[in-house]
This record gives structure tokens, C-alpha cells and sequence, in this order.
């Protein structure tokens, strides 16, 4: 391969992929990011982690995730990673499931009641509605929309981010929702997997991943990285 010819498939690289180019950019992101491959949770045997019920580890596409069952499956971490943060980008890939409830907590992030980051979903008997909800300092959003439905039983990349006061949520790097806010950053609490800290709105479904970066990534990042 000559120069020229080379020169042109780097550039037809980055075309399909724009972190080609940047992998200081990405390197760093890694460095700060917190990355949960839920799975591994459970075997981890590490301390500060307590499991709730017997959640399961099952093969998916993507290498192994972790069941939750609707009812009494759920992981607490005494972590909180976006303490602090002014911006960042919060990915789930998850397969909400048939026969779950209505109010599904999936993933929940700072206080309990007081400041504090929930990814949701409201589940019909055939499709699902991705619901976001922040509250920082005084101040509470949710971006939800009835209308804007998926099927159950199928695998689905999920993102919330937050950037200079602008909330957006994203499904399969598809913009839905958004909204403005004042944001003020969370400072303290814990994170819980599958359900909400206090142990109400169980999750029934799958998640095999859980990944928060201190970047508001735009959307032909965060689908590849």
C-alpha cells in the first residue's frame, strides 16, 4: 500500500469511526470513566458490595449479563461516581423484560430522597418507555414520554447526559428527550443496580453493562466507545 493509498483508508477509518483520531481522547476517557460489567458483581466478592435476592448471570450477545427478577434481585454499591461531576454521560445497555411491573428502577445514583440520578422505565405487557430523573439541589426533572415505546425482550443501548445544564436522553443513540436545568453537582450517597436504593420498583430484565464518564460524549462516541 502506497502513502497516498494509506493516507485515504486512516481518513476512511475516521470517517466510520471519529475516535480513530483521537485516541489521547479516548485514553484519557477510560482513565476517568467508572465501568460496571454487572455480571461480575457477583462474583467479585469485593467489599461494599451487597447482593439482594439471586440475581443471574446469563449469556447474551454481548458476553454474560446479569438477570434481575422483578421482585428481590438487586445490587448495592458504596460507590457514588458522579460526585462532583459537572457533566457527564451516564450508558446502560439492558434488555427490559415481559411481566415485570409497571415503575421499573434499574439504576439510581446519590441519596436516597435528596439529590440523586434514576434510570427507569415504565413497562407495558408488550413495549417500554424510558424515563430519566435527576433531582439537584431544590430542583427535580424528568424526561419521559408515553408515546415514544420500544418491545420488551429485546437488548437496548440507553444513555443520559447531562452538559452545561441540559439534560438528553438517548435510545439506541437516537436523541428522545430533553430539558434545561440548573444543575448543581451531587456530592454524596451510594448506587444501586435493579432497583432503587430503598428497595422499591425491581427491575425485571437483563443488564450487561453500566458505564459513567466525566464527558458529555456526543452520540457517535458513546455507541462505539
Amino acid at each position: 500500500m502506497n502513502l497516498s493509498n494509506a493516507l485515504f483508508f486512516l481518513l476512511f477509518l475516521a470517517f466510520l469511526h471519529p475516535e480513530v483520531l483521537s485516541q489521547k481522547k479516548l485514553s484519557a476517557l477510560k482513565s476517568d470513566r467508572t465501568e460496571w460489567f454487572v455480571s461480575d458483581l457477583v462474583q467479585s466478592g469485593a467489599e461494599g458490595i451487597r447482593i439482594v435476592g439471586s440475581p443471574k448471570i446469563d449469556k447474551c450477545k454481548y458476553g454474560n449479563a446479569l438477570s434481575f427478577n422483578g421482585s428481590f434481585d438487586g445490587i448495592f454499591l458504596d460507590q457514588m461516581p458522579l460526585a462532583g461531576l459537572k457533566q457527564f454521560t451516564v450508558k446502560a445497555i439492558v434488555r427490559p423484560e415481559c411481566g415485570g411491573n409497571f415503575e421499573q428502577r434499574f439504576f439510581h445514583c446519590g441519596e436516597i430522597l435528596e439529590s440523586r440520578l434514576l434510570l427507569e422505565l415504565r413497562s407495558t405487557q408488550t413495549d417500554w418507555y424510558f424515563d430519566a430523573f435527576i433531582k439537584s439541589g431544590d430542583q427535580k426533572k424528568t424526561l419521559i414520554d408515553s408515546t415514544l415505546i420500544h418491545p420488551l425482550d429485546r437488548w437496548y443501548h440507553l444513555a443520559f447526559i447531562i452538559n452545561r445544564g441540559k439534560l438528553t436522553t438517548y435510545v439506541n443513540g437516537k436523541k428522545e428527550l430533553e430539558a434545561k436545568i440548573d444543575f448543581v453537582p451531587l456530592q454524596s450517597g451510594k448506587t444501586s443496580i435493579g432497583v432503587r436504593q430503598n428497595e422499591l420498583s425491581w427491575f425485571k430484565g437483563a443488564i450487561y453493562k453500566i458505564r459513567i464518564t466525566p464527558k458529555a460524549l456526543k452520540s457517535n462516541y458513546f455507541m462505539y466507545y
